[in-house]
């Protein structure tokens, strides 16, 4: 929490005002959504098939320096776009509205070792909800970083840039584990729970079902490319976590996001839910191959305001965002990836070291506010 409120200046009136402009937003899309957006995520699907396809036909002769290398960067890629344009946009329930079986949030098993239903709750239904809370967002800081002033500190923080490195190079491992709620469920009572030993068997089952895949069944079929291979595989899925952790942490982490303490989003209403969506995200700007590698979570503004729209409509969506940043005078969190890269790992580090205690915002209560107003 900052020590100045970058809301302060907007009355009850004009949040509820900035609510309804984001809705007729929201709504403007749903009611355009058709052909072209279908045609769209069918051909992004079939694109990464083929390449994934092709690179893997490539690794076939991998014990051949260039065909490693351009195996291993086609696979690569394909894996990143199962994981961001495609796994975690159709997950969300963006394409349902197609009614296409075959690409809906209820039957899409991506390549990962988190189960896709799994993912869903802790992502979509406990993430999107609670963006920012500490202590109610499980993405803010995965669970092992200090990520406020505010928070105590603990000698254990001290590490927490070479927690934050080990999380990004095997981020899937580190997903499914808060998917389990691994740390607060690590003690004897709760590790009996029914519930519990059958999500984490769920999860064990999609481990060995990625491993298999990824490091017996494809390394076989290389035949004397067996371990070009096998290092190809390894080294697409620590390119593919690194990329899609790097994402996340530009999205969330950099300096000028906000976060938020538990008692601020009592009694909050639909325009205080966007206005701390639009406070506690961060975007990244680029170009169109830049916004589509990062499964357009580069507009992450305007994805955890609508989180179910289509992805290929955020660049148009955000030129309409921005326009009500200006007119709200709040400040629209974007730059360069490297620039969010190192904001947001400035920040890891800053975190890790004990601090002054900064004063905090008094955070209006919800609840009195909407009633006064």
């Amino acid at each position: 929490m900052t020590a100045i409120d970058p809301t302060a200046h907007l009355t009850a009136e004009q949040i509820e005002e900035l609510g309804r402009e984001l809705d007729a937003i929201r709504d403007e899309v749903i009611a355009s959504r058709g052909e072209k957006d279908a045609a769209y995520i069918r051909k992004v699907i079939s694109a990464q098939r083929k390449l994934e396809l092709v690179s893997r036909g490539v690794l076939l002769f991998s014990f051949f320096p260039p065909a490693w290398i351009i195996g291993t960067a086609g696979l690569s890629v394909a894996k990143i776009m199962d994981n961001m344009e495609i796994g975690h946009n159709i997950l969300h329930g963006q394409w349902d509205w197609m009614r296409d079986p075959k690409i809906h949030s209820t039957t899409w098993e991506w390549d990962h070792v988190s189960p896709a239903d799994q993912w869903k709750h802790s992502h979509n239904e406990l993430h999107h909800a609670y963006t920012n809370v500490i202590g109610k967002d499980n993405d803010l800081g995965y669970g092992i970083m200090r990520v406020d002033e505010d928070q105590k500190w603990h000698p254990f923080h001290l590490g927490q840039p070479l927690w934050n490195f080990i999380n990004a190079c095997f981020f899937e491992y580190g997903i499914a584990a808060y998917d389990l709620e691994l740390g607060k469920n690590l003690n004897k009572r709760r590790r009996k729970n029914p519930e519990f030993r059958a999500r984490a068997r769920a999860v064990g089952r999609k481990i060995r079902k990625q491993v298999l895949k990824d490091y017996v069944i494809h390394p076989l079929l290389s035949g004397p490319s067996f371990l070009p291979t096998l290092a190809a595989t390894f080294t697409a899925n620590l390119v593919r976590n690194l990329w899609s952790h790097s994402v996340i942490m530009c999205g969330h982490f950099p300096e000028g996001v906000q976060v938020f303490e538990r008692r601020s989003i009592n009694g909050e209403t639909r325009g205080q839910w966007y206005l701390r969506q639009m406070m506690g995200s961060a975007n990244i700007s680029g170009s169109k191959a830049m916004h589509f590698m990062t499964g357009n979570l580069s507009h992450q503004i305007e994805h955890h305001l609508f989180p179910d729209l289509p992805s290929n409509r955020y660049a148009e969506v955000a030129v309409k965002v921005r326009a009500l940043f200006e007119k709200y005078e709040l400040e629209y969190v974007t730059g360069p990836l490297p620039k969010q890269v190192f904001s947001a790992w400035r920040k890891v580090v800053r975190l890790s070291l004990p601090n002054k205690k900064q004063p905090k915002v008094k955070t209006p209560d919800r609840e009195q506010e909407l009633v006064a107003a």
